[in-house]
């Protein structure tokens, strides 16, 4: 481990000028380094590069131009002990690469040691085997959003860059799958069609597959190995990797910024593509072992909380450095809106791999003029010592409620008791998210995500069915919370079909009417399958992609989709920014109305009781929201039976609107209600309805006592009828 203070980094990596380039690397412990300038023809030329007191070692080549190819050789000490690993055989990517091309070579000498022993060095040349860093000329940064999406308004759709067009029949079959590909209008089109304004893109940093996936003929398709942090994804390019892909990555983000939807980058920097001390050198591991990555006390073997093999070492001031310079460059030049962190806790572990929720990582972010107005969420958990963080990250942060997956999963396969727990996911999970001032928008709410079944998938299978993966269905979870409705797999049974379409709408409903930020999984509004594959990481075909071409019969889930981001849109008291309180609301003289910001009903059209709350068996749950000018009355029903429902008295609405749900159109004949009156509602249904509220208080105590009027009326014409039936003789 290295106490070296970070160097002057935004000057590190390649920086080209009208007459030349000037090349910079961080390596305080190498006693050498060679830039190595690749030609056309592959052949090489090596230039010294010169030390300097902060440890970074410099070199100007003059006439060197934009879409140069190069690599470093780092000569130093070879001793594992003490976390160094240098061996100038391996030619060593640039870490700050704005642009890496080709590929590695599984088979070649791209470990820095033997097969015999992980500590005895490898002196092959790894040249031929390994990608090359590319020298980028300066280009202008996307244009911005031009008004900036706040997080209560946001609706993020996450999608993988290559698998969401390679097969959309309207896209150029050369841009399919490409950054060109998401870009295209159609696709864009799409998106704003269904309401979504924010894309999360699956890692898109360069990144390399691992060589146990590719010794089974496969590939690393999401992308989590990554190699380059400042170099988007050299094959998501459609015409070019010696610098194209950067053009065309900020060419992608302003058609989106036109289009008014943000861009967010899935982004790993937990982890890096060289795996663990027996894994490949193709980087970081060959400029210093000892401060990218966490080692054990011997300084001999990686220290995991990833999984992955190797896990950065956040702690270290240039390692987080790192880090820090990547977030500023894609936001500042590459335009995107925000970031969502893979097993962001091992980036907040110190030096002795202890999660601290005040680290420095978090403490620079805040401090960053650029970063604190960026989004950023948390996948809040790793695999190490206390690494499921759920609920901790404080303000400025929001974080991906895995307790809302579960929680709405269960609800909806008739796995859970109660509505207790119903009602506190409804409105932000406030037990987890609602302390020292952190807001509803950091709840994240999801029910499917990359990792996992589809939405159709959740509905069709109660196992994995992963044997695409090459790993004898080994891998991914064994425990889904899905339902696959009596039958695995599809089936052309309707009654089935149709049972699990209703189900899958209403997990869909849920989230989309729950206070937080909703994320899509991207192809769940059309019924996407993955034929019950809960971990396809590894799977770069049809299977992982997006079908444009899916069944109609799905179609229900788009149409709702579109129905529900509308409403959504439209009214803000759908998507609170702030955590809803039960307090009544008054009039402008300060007078009670009668109706609360948030009120929960009984199917009796009465506000539940303290025995309803806790009654297990309960599946039936009106959530109410208002506010001076509009409410809203949504009916959650779980239950296998249809129920009998009220309305609620006039100060809570004085009139009902039907505006979705989740049923079949033929269960709907009316759309419009009044206080006291009486609708089936079919079981497993979500309905919402909007309210007409009054906004004075004389105005509520009319409407009660017509009401009150007119229900004696009722009554008295009631008793009246029943009075002159009995008085007919009988013949």
């Amino acid at each position: 481990m290295t106490d070296q203070t970070s160097p002057c980094s935004p000057m590190l990596g390649a920086h080209a000028d009208e007459t030349g380039t000037d090349f910079s690397l961080w390596a305080p412990r190498a006693s050498g380094v060679e830039l190595a300038l690749v030609d056309r023809e592959l052949r090489q030329t090596n230039h010294d590069m010169a030390p300097s007191d902060e440890g970074v070692w410099r070199v100007r080549i003059e006439g060197c131009e934009p879409g140069q190819r190069y690599g470093f050789r780092a000569h130093g000490p070879w001793d594992p002990n003490s976390g160094e690993r240098f061996n100038p055989a391996k030619l060593l990517v640039d870490p700050y690469a704005r642009a890496i091309t080709g590929g590695v070579d599984y088979s070649g000498p791209i470990f820095d040691h033997t097969a015999e022993s992980n500590f005895a060095p490898d002196l092959s040349d790894s040249f031929a085997a390994v990608p090359l860093s590319v020298v980028v000329g300066d280009s202008p940064a996307p244009k911005p959003l031009a008004q900036k999406i706040p997080l209560s308004q946001m609706v993020i759709y996450e999608t993988h860059v290559r698998g969401y067009t390679r097969q959309h029949p309207a896209v150029p079959e050369h841009l399919r799958g490409t950054y060109g590909g998401l870009a295209y209008p159609n696709v864009i089109d799409h998106l704003k069609d269904i309401g979504v304004n924010a894309i999360e893109l699956l890692p898109v940093q360069h990144f390399i597959s691992e060589p146990f996936v590719v010794g089974r003929g496969l590939t690393n398709y999401w992308g989590y190995n990554t190699l380059g942090f400042f170099a988007p994804h050299a094959a998501y390019a459609s015409a070019g990797t010696l610098g194209e892909q950067v053009v065309e990555f900020k060419q992608m983000v302003e058609a989106f910024h036109e289009a008014g939807i943000a861009v967010i980058l899935d982004v790993v920097y937990n982890h890096t593509g060289e795996g663990g001390h027996e894994g490949p050198t193709l980087c970081f591991r060959g400029l210093d072992h000892g401060t990218y990555y966490r080692l054990t006390y011997d300084q001999r073997n990686d220290y995991d909380t990833t999984g992955c093999g190797n896990a950065v070492d956040t702690s270290n001031p240039v390692a987080l450095q790192l880090v820090m310079d990547s977030l500023r460059y894609w936001v500042t030049q590459m335009g995107v809106d925000g970031f969502r962190f893979d097993l962001a806790t091992t980036l907040v572990r110190d030096e002795r791999h202890y999660v601290d929720q005040n680290h420095p990582f978090k403490q620079l972010v805040a401090a960053d003029e650029v970063l604190r107005e960026t989004v950023m969420i948390a996948e809040p958990w790793d695999l190490g010592p206390y690494g499921y963080q759920v609920g901790s990250w404080g303000v400025g942060w929001s974080e991906w409620n895995d307790r809302f997956r579960d929680y709405t999963r269960d609800f909806w396969r008739g796995a859970t008791s109660g509505v207790q727990e119903l009602a506190t996911r409804l409105t932000g999970s406030a037990d987890i998210f609602n302390y020292n001032g952190r807001p509803a928008t950091s709840s994240v709410n999801f029910v499917t995500a990359h990792d996992g079944f589809t939405l159709r998938d959740v509905v069709t299978y109660d196992l994995k069915h992963n044997e695409a993966n090459r790993e004898r269905n080994r891998d991914g979870a064994n425990e889904n919370r899905s339902w696959n409705h009596g039958w695995e797999g599809e089936t052309d049974k309707a009654d089935i079909v149709a049972s699990r379409q209703r189900t899958a709408r209403n997990i869909l409903a849920q989230l989309l009417l729950s206070t937080g930020v909703p994320m899509i999984t991207a192809g769940d509004e059309m019924g996407r399958t993955q034929e019950g594959n809960n971990n396809a990481y590894c799977l770069d075909s049809p299977l992982s992609w997006v079908d444009w071409n899916s069944d109609d019969v799905w179609s229900s889930l788009t149409d709702l989709t579109r129905t529900l981001l509308k409403l959504r849109a439209e009214h803000p008291l759908l998507r609170s920014a702030t955590f809803r309180s039960s307090a009544e609301l008054r009039d402008a003289n300060g007078i009670g109305l009668g109706r609360c910001e948030t009120a929960w009903f009984s199917e009796f059209g009465q506000e539940m009781t303290q025995d309803q709350w806790h009654d297990m068996g309960r599946r039936f749950l009106g959530m109410y929201l208002s506010n001076m000018d509009e409410a809203f009355l949504v009916f959650f029903h779980g239950g296998w039976d249809p129920v009998q429902i009220a309305f609620p008295d006039p100060h809570w609405g004085t009139s009902y609107k039907l505006e979705a749900h989740t049923g079949l159109p033929e269960e709907f004949a009316a759309t419009e209600a009044k206080p006291g009156d009486v609708w089936t509602l079919p079981a497993r249904t979500v309905a919402v309805f909007s309210a007409t509220v009054l906004k004075d208080a004389l105005d509520v105590k009319s409407a009660l006592d017509a009401s009150a009027r007119a229900a004696r009326e009722a009554q008295q014409a009631q008793a009246a009828s029943s009075g002159e039936q009995q008085a007919v003789p009988a013949g």
